[in-house]
């Protein structure tokens, strides 16, 4: 059987951000980070970055400036990880 940790080296993404997709989606870390892997291996790293975004405005509703914090570095680190998620929609307004 394969722990988190084993599970999270073999995926694209960072603990962070796999936490905010289980914090969208409300659902385990292990489901996440496999939904997240998957979404990033079929192009969908578009809806991680919205997902990350909607947690950043649920936060700063809620007036947690600690953890839009987090999640704003948890964005950037994503961004710079996977350019294509802004790249497909750079394509889609040019188009």
């Amino acid at each position: 059987m394969l722990t988190y940790e084993e599970c999270l080296a073999l995926c694209d993404l960072s603990d962070d951000e796999i936490d905010a997709i289980a914090e969208h989606e409300h659902m385990e870390p292990m489901i996440a980070l496999a939904l997240g892997k998957y979404m990033v291996e079929h192009n969908a790293s578009d809806q991680i970055k919205q997902y990350i975004l909607d947690d950043i405005e649920m936060a700063r509703r809620q007036g947690n400036s600690e953890k839009m914090a987090l999640l704003t570095k948890t964005l950037c680190h994503f961004v710079a990880t996977h350019p294509d998620c802004c790249q497909s929609q750079a394509q889609t307004r040019v188009a």
